[in-house]
């Protein structure tokens, strides 16, 4: 069955494999999401963790893309609308910044100690908040040509995004270099580290994916509950004490930033020139050739 409420986010349910499929479906835009789009993933979410004939969750994108991640057409419109209900231009206050960020990693907490499993089919694009619940899901097959980054940290600042789970999922040398440079790799410069389940080509993903959803489908469903609740625990208690309020709160400070002569503003960007060309300018910006070749240790 497939639900039309909102025809960015599909939902489908294969009962007889007790399979559960969300997918993000804005491809125009490289399924980037914004605050509705994100509350209907939720809610699905609910429904799927409410389901006891539902094992496994499979979270994809339309279109061979997974998801470029929070929609930056109005960085400030995640903050809700002024008082004249228009759409926010200004700077949102502290407490707005805090409160929404407090929603919005309660997203990523629901998604991250998810009751059901959950397998990702990533191909194209995770960038983002896309690259957050791709290195969230439990089981994650991901193209090698698959760009992966956090490249929002170019224009808001090195503190975003779930940092806890970085540096976990990542370990911090991988973390510290794409959250202080902002830097895209493709997914198989990374293959030998163990960051995704299973890295294959493109054209393999989605049969791929669906095999590991299959697989962790025929498990006994409160087997799993379980398992996911012990998981839980042992990364609270060994990795995620007490971070999770500091990435919220490190993000909600870190995006108010106050940008010196020479830097790169991209909402003042933005504003002036547009999207499109918004982009093209910080590209430019951020750009340093790499040197030559490194030369050979060996005499």
């Amino acid at each position: 069955m497939t639900t039309a409420e909102d025809n960015r986010v599909l939902f489908e349910v294969d009962r007889d494999k007790r399979i559960a499929t969300i997918t993000l479906n804005n491809p125009k835009q490289r399924n980037s999401y914004d605050a509705s789009m994100r509350n209907l993933l939720a809610r699905y979410l609910d429904d799927v963790a409410e389901d006891d004939d539902i094992t496994v969750l499979l979270l994809r994108g339309a279109d061979g893309v997974f998801s470029t991640g929070a929609d930056m057409n109005n960085a400030y419109g995640w903050y809700g609308p002024d008082k004249q209900d228009k759409p926010a231009k200004n700077r949102p206050s502290q407490r707005r910044r805090l409160t929404v960020d407090r929603k919005s990693f309660g997203f990523y907490h629901n998604l991250m100690g998810f009751p059901k499993v959950t397998v990702g089919e990533i191909s194209g694009y995770a960038l983002g908040g896309g690259f957050e619940m791709a290195l969230m899901t439990d089981i994650s097959v991901i193209a090698r040509d698959t760009r992966i980054g956090m490249p929002a940290t170019r224009f808001l600042g090195p503190a975003l995004g779930s940092l806890h789970m970085f540096f976990h999922r990542l370990g911090p040398v991988l973390a510290r270099r794409l959250l202080l440079t902002g830097d895209i790799i493709r997914a198989g410069e990374v293959e030998h580290l163990g960051v995704f389940t299973d890295t294959c080509d493109a054209a393999a993903v989605p049969a791929r994916a669906r095999y590991w959803a299959e697989k962790a489908a025929k498990m006994p469903a409160d087997g799993v509950v379980i398992a996911k609740e012990a998981f839980r625990l042992v990364e609270q208690s060994q990795a995620y004490q007490g971070e999770e309020v500091a990435s919220y709160l490190f993000h909600a400070y870190g995006t108010n930033l106050q940008f010196a002569e020479g830097e790169f503003n991209f909402v003042k960007t933005r504003a002036q020139h547009g999207t499109k060309e918004a982009f093209r300018l910080r590209d430019e910006h951020f750009f340093v050739p790499e040197p030559g070749p490194r030369p050979d240790p060996s005499p």
